[in-house]
């Protein structure tokens, strides 16, 4: 079964991006039970921002599950890549990474490798960028398989990388890994900009998609921009997928019409 999750917050400096709720941890989880969805992703400035026995409280008392943790801030908030030509700097990164895993690892949830990534500019050839990064997605995934998940990692759109890209990018990417403990994490607003046809490119990762971001194609939630989600559901429901659909969207045009916009395009395309 395809399952529903939503997108809390909890750093103040990513204010104005794609998440849904923000801020209060308890408020975002209560709010995200009462309107039906099954987990919660998170994006938290850093492991010690997280209460972890509240947070087992929050589920306990909510019925929902951790979709997932993202590690973003480690480049938005101390400009940590696996790509960076700095060594110091990529030792951070897989640091902040781990540490990262080991949190979301207590709820059984895999971490995501996003902006982290980093890219390639004049002071590191794209070559060198991509073998830092491989070196890195490596050793961080083999940590996430301590604790029976795999690390998931996102292709981004051209405006915020360029290593990698699309859904082919990011299966030739796994196919250069020596761990089998890394999927996909797709997102619907990047692929609207890299792909030519979505439903095709989703197919083509069939076996390595492991989390969708659900969101519409100008980052507003599902059902707020141009994109057909019948072929998108169509292809992860005929490769399969057993995951979570997570919006990552603007809270347009407020966090709670925008859980109530995601929610109702979820049971539309996927709760069948």
């Amino acid at each position: 079964m395809i399952r529903s999750c939503v997108t809390i917050s909890l750093v103040p400096e990513a204010r104005g991006g794609p998440f849904v709720f923000w801020d209060d941890l308890a408020a975002g989880c209560h709010k995200a039970k009462e309107l039906g969805f099954d987990a919660v992703e998170l994006f938290a400035p850093s492991p010690s921002a997280v209460d972890a026995n509240a947070l087992r409280r929050l589920l306990d008392e909510t019925g929902l599950k951790v979709g997932a943790f993202g590690t973003g801030a480690g480049w938005l908030l101390q400009r940590l890549t696996l790509s960076s030509p700095e060594t110091g700097k990529r030792a951070a990164a897989r640091e902040f990474i781990r540490s990262i895993i080991d949190l979301a690892g207590q709820f059984h949830a895999p971490a995501i490798i996003g902006s982290m990534q980093g890219r390639h500019d004049a002071d590191v050839d794209k070559a060198t960028a991509l073998s830092y990064l491989t070196e890195g997605v490596n050793d961080v995934g083999e940590h996430a398989s301590k604790y029976g998940v795999p690390l998931l990692f996102e292709p981004l759109n051209r405006y915020e990388t360029n290593l990698v890209n699309t859904v082919a990018d990011g299966v030739r990417l796994l196919g250069s890994l020596s761990t089998n403990n890394v999927k996909l994490l797709t997102d619907l607003f990047h692929m609207n900009i890299e792909e030519t046809d979505l439903a095709a490119a989703l197919r083509s990762g069939a076996g390595h998609i492991g989390h969708v971001h659900f969101v519409d194609s100008n980052r507003r939630p599902a059902g707020g921009g141009h994109l057909d989600f019948a072929p998108i559901a169509a292809a992860l429901r005929d490769m399969g997928y057993q995951g979570y659909v997570s919006a990552e969207a603007l809270p347009y045009p407020d966090p709670i019409a925008a859980a109530r916009q995601t929610m109702a395009a979820y049971r539309q395309y996927f709760a069948t």
